[in-house]
């Protein structure tokens, strides 16, 4: 197994290029006070009613003390600061295979890991694509945290396990082999799908909050249905770009269209005549 060093971090004003050298090589990179303090109250008091109302876990995975609040950009608007933020969405570019069409928004939630919550169980995200075993050089997935609160090792920070994200995915970590992703508020942690990890247990009296928005590539199924989460109408009111992250834009080139060839892109403008095409078999 590798050893088991600490996990890379960044300023805010590094450049992609920067942040995915250190993503890549190390399957994990923090970039340090992304996130304007104005944006972090925001995202809290828009989220605080929502995470008092969500049912902890029912299991030991989700968390028994945990709260999980997703579909995030109506419930908590601002989210679209970090849901949308230019550097990360360039790093989300850089670092997926690069021979894809797009990308798009896989999830978005709030994790909230309330005092006395156990280590969640080791894992790789990308197994939710039913343990597929893609190739170790082909990055299907990027995944972000943004700490609402601090991160520290007391509260739960999430633990990684840095370097694991080119070991087979059959590879067994303990949590001996992990590192927390310290950091502070406004902080975020960006880490592959294939990269080991897991929520951090809570020994402090407060609760650890973070934002957890995760990006894949657009030819694949989203963990989280967006076209179920949010209506046509809420969709409408929202960036051009955010609109495409949700996947209302064709993942390559005939996949995803509507109505023989449309871009889902023009339902939502109302423009019933543009973009189309016909996609027969030959």
């Amino acid at each position: 197994m590798p050893t088991v060093t600490d996990v890379p971090r960044c300023s805010a004003d590094s450049t992609a290029t920067h942040v995915v050298e250190l993503l890549l090589a190390h399957g994990a990179v923090i970039v340090e006070r992304l996130a304007s303090t104005e944006l972090c109250d925001a995202v809290a008091a828009e989220l605080g009613p929502w995470v008092d109302a969500t049912p902890v876990g029912a299991d030991d995975f989700s968390g028994r003390n945990t709260r999980r609040t997703g579909g995030l950009l109506t419930k908590a608007p601002s989210t679209v600061g970090m849901v949308a933020h230019p550097l990360v969405l360039e790093v989300v570019e850089q670092a997926l295979w690069p021979k894809k069409t797009t990308f798009q928004l896989h999830l978005t939630q709030s994790i909230a890991i309330g005092p006395g919550s156990p280590a969640q169980m080791l894992h790789r995200d990308h197994w939710c694509f039913d343990f597929f075993p893609f190739p170790r050089d082909v990055d299907v997935e990027v995944s972000t945290i943004w700490a609402l609160t601090d991160f520290t090792e007391e509260n739960g920070a999430t633990r990684v396990v840095p370097r694991s994200h080119r070991t087979p995915d059959d590879l067994r970590y303990t949590p001996e082999d992990t590192v927390a992703a310290a950091m502070p508020r406004g902080s975020v942690v960006l880490y592959l799908g294939s990269t080991v990890h897991g929520g951090g247990a809570n020994r402090s009296p407060g609760t650890r909050i973070g934002v957890n928005v995760d990006y894949v590539l657009g030819w694949l199924r989203q963990e989280e249905n967006q076209y179920l989460t949010y209506s046509l109408d809420e969709v409408r009111a929202m960036p051009e770009r955010v609109q495409r992250l949700l996947g209302y834009e064709p993942g390559a080139y005939a996949l995803g269209y509507v109505d023989g060839g449309r871009s889902p892109m023009t339902i939502l403008s109302g423009d019933a005549a543009a973009g189309s095409h016909t996609f027969a078999p030959s």
